[in-house]
């Protein structure tokens, strides 16, 4: 796991290439052993990527808002700090919301880690290229807006390295994981707001509302 710093000159446009690791993989190893860890899914394929490994009650899928799955992962870094939060997301749908990096950043929230599933494509919408594929670097956006480590992942020994990473309160953390363009087979969380609501807050021991 190499953490990357900004560097790419005024008007660099050439994109990253193109990942190979296969995203269900990647997921079921971040989520491997996961003990009490808090995740956020943003909507789409991040959110049927995590339940492919395993529905979860401290697994809190988004079905919509798309760019607000990092401030729903601070929110509750905020409201939780003895907990530990992953935020598993999109390039996609992290790019529509890239000051949330900047809020994350600047709010220093230690307990927080967010893991961009990158492939250069917005996936939901017809897999056409995304910014990351012309050049934007959600690593270097990250280190630039404060987070305490930020890398670049390419292979599966860099994704099994982050795992443990994400139980520490060493952050915020950010992690953009080179994965290939394909379409795997959707598999759905459940789509009731309020039962995934309530259920996430009792894992957490709070009364239902």
């Amino acid at each position: 796991m190499t953490t990357t710093k900004p560097s790419a000159p005024a008007g660099h446009n050439s994109g990253l290439a193109q990942g190979t690791l296969d995203r269900r993989a990647v997921v079921r190893a971040i989520l491997q052993d996961r003990k009490k860890l808090l995740v956020v899914t943003g909507l789409g394929s991040a959110s049927y990527d995590a339940m492919a490994a395993g529905d979860h009650p401290r697994t809190f899928f988004l079905w919509g808002a798309m760019g607000g799955a990092a401030m729903v992962g601070m929110g509750l870094a905020l409201a939780q700090p003895d907990e530990h939060v992953v935020v598993i997301t999109g390039d996609g749908e992290q790019l529509m919301g890239l000051g949330s990096l900047a809020t994350i950043g600047a709010q220093k929230v230690k307990n927080l880690s967010v893991v961009v599933l990158n492939n250069n494509h917005y996936g939901e919408t017809g897999m056409q290229s995304s910014h990351t594929g012309l050049g934007v670097d959600l690593v270097g956006i990250a280190a630039a807006a404060g987070f305490s480590w930020s890398a670049r992942l390419t292979d599966m020994a860099g994704v099994e390295a982050l795992r443990p990473r994400l139980h520490r309160a060493d952050g915020p953390g950010f992690a953009c994981i080179q994965i290939a363009a394909d379409e795997p087979t959707r598999v759905l969380p459940p789509r009731d707001g309020v039962y995934l609501k309530t259920r996430f807050r009792q894992s957490l021991g709070l009364a239902p509302i």
